[in-house]
């Protein structure tokens, strides 16, 4: 009743998210019944920017960038998208969003009055060209910063004592090392920088007219915040970069409603003024709270997997989520190789094998990867050699267990264990592949659900955007979100499937030359 009250059936709340591959939104009405999705691909809508797979890879093979006004006229055009298809601005009350995490952007000076004078008569991307100090910004899968990541370890007293400031060890990908790098390597664009945003405060910050601040889980993951102070930690920004805390604004709680919608977005499109823009947040999270992940379970959401550690693991964190390079695009290097570009041949290439592939084992890391740090190709055949190929089914098979047993044995290592009533949750692309969810099944011997839409990042916000308007009256999110659709069993475990043999597989192929190297 506390939330009904506030709404009829017509009001509708929407989720945006400024994804890896592309723009996506969903709106949701009070029922929590999806009524609208749509979406903008990058690298087909958009192919004057020329990435490939969102993004530009440079000679040195670590650095990764992404245009940012690819994702300013990507928001143009999904709304304007939205518009054609007759959707209802003005029905919408709240809306959210995420970024990909760890991503972000160079405001320049001035760019904050630019944002607060927006022209309605022309298209948001024409207005912003000029506003960012670096046309392309530095994206999760960027790794050209070990030498900041070091530089700020032994700054804060060693990688130990920057984990008990801000959750984490130094990662390459992690903004403030960054934030660092472009300072170090262009201190003239730095200077001229009025504000930094991550790709989620970057979202919102479009919306609202406004610079928007970073959320506290976003936040997090940036090397910079104290976790539990939940403000800039003072030695690491020290270490960072010069004037780093006014370039980034304070932080703020998840749940903060930021004000209205941009007048821009009301002459434009039709927004109702009182549309309340609420905190964007990392696309992890957005896909958390769209999946309501229980203790036990676990969630897989190329190129994110989360779970819950056994609770005498977890202490003050209750997930954990680790983030993979060579997830779908490895993936489909290899359908493109060995099953003619095709899934259909792909998929009877899993079926074709059997669990275990008589012992046969890939690790495919074609980009330097996080969780090990290593790259390169390694297969280990049943007679616990190294090889330098498979035959086609085979390597299909071997790709895609390889992938899901690195992941069981990491996670294992956190914390994690299955337990009664684990199930796995899965989104994003991979979802839609049921042979896929079938090797996930087998490995992690436990059954997979989907939920009905792939987009669960957006449809988290939209749900996040909802419970904004009441979390000031301490309504929980739980109680928002409780008759929302459930997931669908998708598969079970194969009868006979041997968790047991399939990890001992794993553990041989360390034992054995190269692939020692990648031990994970």
């Amino acid at each position: 009743k506390s939330i009904r009250s506030d709404s009829c059936f017509s009001r509708q709340n929407s989720g945006f998210c400024f994804c890896l591959l592309q723009l996506k939104v969903v709106a949701i009405n009070e029922n929590l019944d999806l009524v609208h999705q749509n979406h903008v691909l990058f690298d087909s809508e958009l192919p004057e920017f020329r990435t490939q797979g969102g993004v530009h890879v440079q000679a040195d093979k670590l650095t990764v960038t992404s245009p940012v006004l690819m994702w300013v006229k990507a928001l143009d055009l999904i709304l304007d998208k939205m518009k054609d298809a007759g959707f209802d601005f003005s029905s919408v009350r709240a809306l959210s969003g995420s970024g990909q995490q760890h991503g972000s952007v160079y405001w320049k000076k001035g760019a904050g009055q630019v944002l607060k004078q927006l022209d309605p008569g022309r298209p948001l991307h024409k207005l912003l060209e000029d506003c960012f100090t670096l046309e392309d910004s530095p994206v999760w899968m960027d790794s050209s910063t070990s030498e900041q990541c070091s530089s700020l370890e032994s700054a804060v007293g060693g990688a130990q004592n920057l984990t008990n400031i801000t959750g984490s060890r130094a990662y390459e990908r992690f903004t403030g090392n960054q934030i660092a790098k472009i300072q170090q390597s262009n201190p003239e664009k730095y200077s001229e920088t009025e504000r930094i945003s991550l790709v989620s405060s970057f979202g919102a910050s479009l919306f609202r007219g406004d610079y928007a601040a970073v959320d506290y889980s976003d936040g997090s993951g940036m090397n910079l915040m104290d976790i539990f102070s939940k403000k800039w930690a003072q030695p690491c920004l020290e270490a960072t970069a010069p004037h780093l805390e006014a370039k980034l604004g304070a932080p703020l709680v998840s749940t903060a409603v930021l004000g209205e919608v941009s007048s821009y977005y009301v002459t434009r499109y039709g927004f109702s003024p009182d549309c309340k823009v609420v905190a964007f947040t990392g696309d992890n999270p957005g896909s958390l709270a769209g999946m309501r992940l229980r203790e036990g379970d676990i969630a897989v959401c190329p190129p994110t997997i989360r779970f819950t550690p056994e609770p005498w693991r977890r202490g003050l964190e209750t997930l954990v989520a680790d983030c993979y390079k060579n997830g779908s695009f490895t993936r489909e290097r290899i359908r493109n190789e060995r099953a003619g570009g095709s899934w259909d041949t792909f998929s009877r290439a899993l079926n074709a094998t059997p669990v275990g592939n008589d012992g046969n084992l890939g690790i495919y890391f074609d980009t330097l990867e996080i969780t090990p740090s290593a790259v390169g190709v390694y297969r280990v055949n049943e007679q616990d050699q190294t090889v330098e190929g498979f035959p086609g089914e085979v390597e299909i098979r071997a790709l895609v267990e390889g992938q899901f047993l690195a992941k069981r044995v990491h996670a294992e290592k956190l914390g994690y264990k299955i337990m009664p009533g684990t199930q796995i949750l899965a989104t994003g692309g991979a979802s839609s592949n049921t042979d896929i969810l079938q090797v996930l099944s087998d490995v992690f011997n436990a059954p997979v659900y989907t939920i009905d839409v792939a987009n669960s990042a957006c449809l988290g916000c939209a749900y996040r955007a909802a419970h904004g308007l009441v979390a000031g009256r301490g309504v929980p999110f739980s109680e928002v979100v409780c008759n929302a659709p459930e997931p669908k069993l998708a598969v079970k475990p194969t009868l006979g499937a041997s968790k047991v043999v399939l990890l001992f597989r794993l553990f041989k192929s360390e034992q054995t030359g190269r692939c020692s190297d990648v031990t994970v």
